[in-house]
């Protein structure tokens, strides 16, 4: 039974069978641009640093070593303009994932709690409070009109939209959190896929900038994953990092339950948050999969939410013709195509699917030609 005996939703992608099997009947066989499952190859300095750390008789740090805390310590100064991160604020995570889940819990949220989270958003955000026995509230961006809470989802760039929270936005939110004792938690695993300007040229703003928190960690968790910018998914490579406060209960009890990354990981993700010419080349590679997908919406009758402007993927409607999620689902299927409806993601994307950037570039061309030759989807 889940914590607290939580009634969890059906897992949505279990929904997406239909299409998936009308999708894979197309003669040219299915494009699947339903999940941010990484196709490219996972780069050479992790795996040569995952081989080189094979040899691992003994138990691993739960803390993570000096070596990886060290190379997160100073990925956030030279990629995400945090230069005052403690080290002590950083624990190495099996998969960001299973934080989203069980963060509420951890923090010893339960009945009577609450737990925002955006309005448009990943599932697990609401996963996760109902499985600590607390209730998901969704809401804007805008915190002058949210409900007490105790915790806080933020998700920038954010799945599935593309939408980016800017300094401003994020300071806001800080402010209203410290002023009610509650915690903000930001999911920027996205973050290294800023398309648009000032996010391509400048970065998207982390939680943690000094920009947002005065130089003041406190109440502040940022979740980042190498799945997405360095095609990690397989090794679960993950971290939290921000108040040294928060990230130490966290810390003992990955200690006592044994949630402890394996010491080749540990290697593996210390050596490629060192090396930032692979996600440079994998940028690209997205940028590329993007601006060809791009050109053949129109074709399609598709159009682009405009502030879908980072991330791994595109939020997409259907302009005037207001057809439903799912109708768009069923059609782009029906061209061989799988995308994600909207209505994973919440009301408010009734309207919307969700392309991912995630296929090879062959598969990709294919989707293009299939887009720009059918004709208008309806």
């Amino acid at each position: 039974m889940p914590l607290h005996g939580a009634a969890l939703p059906d897992f949505p992608w279990d929904s997406l069978a239909p299409a998936k099997a009308r999708a894979r009947a197309h003669p040219g066989g299915i494009v699947d641009l339903s999940v941010g499952t990484p196709v490219d190859p996972t780069p050479a300095v992790a795996r040569d640093a995952l081989v080189a750390s094979a040899d691992a008789p003994g138990y691993p740090e739960t803390i993570g070593t000096p070596a990886l805390r060290s190379a997160v310590v100073d990925w956030f100064a030279r990629r995400r303009g945090v230069h005052d991160l403690d080290a002590t604020g950083v624990l190495p995570t099996i998969g960001s994932k299973e934080t989203v889940a069980l963060l509420p819990a951890l923090l010893g949220l339960g009945p009577g709690d609450t737990v925002l989270h955006p309005r448009t958003a990943y599932p697990t955000y609401d996963v996760g409070a109902r499985l600590a026995g607390a209730e998901p509230v969704p809401v804007d961006a805008d915190p002058s009109a949210w409900p007490d809470a105790r915790l806080i989802w933020l998700n920038s760039p954010a799945n599935p939209d593309g939408h980016v929270l800017g300094v401003d936005q994020l300071a806001a939110v800080a402010a209203w959190a410290r002023e009610r004792g509650a915690v903000v938690a930001a999911d920027e695993c996205y973050a290294e896929l800023g398309w648009i300007e000032p996010w391509s040229s400048d970065g998207v703003p982390s939680l943690l900038d000094p920009r947002v928190t005065g130089g003041d960690h406190t109440g502040l968790l940022v979740l980042y994953s190498l799945s997405k910018q360095s095609n990690m998914a397989g090794y679960r490579a993950a971290l939290i990092a921000g108040d040294p406060a928060l990230v130490a209960p966290l810390r003992e009890v990955r200690r006592h339950a044994g949630m402890i990354m394996p010491a080749p990981v540990q290697a593996a993700m210390a050596a490629t948050l060192s090396d930032d010419e692979h996600v440079a080349q994998q940028k690209d590679r997205y940028r590329a999969r993007r601006e060809a997908l791009l050109g053949a919406l129109e074709p399609a009758g598709l159009e682009r939410d405009p502030e879908s402007v980072a991330g791994l993927y595109l939020w997409l409607g259907s302009g005037g013709r207001q057809a439903s999620s799912w109708e768009i689902v069923d059609a782009l299927a029906g061209r061989g195509i799988l995308v994600a409806p909207g209505s994973f993601y919440g009301a408010a994307g009734h309207d919307r699917v969700r392309m991912a950037l995630t296929a090879t570039d062959e598969r990709v061309d294919e989707a293009v030609r299939r887009l720009t030759e059918g004709g208008p989807l309806f």
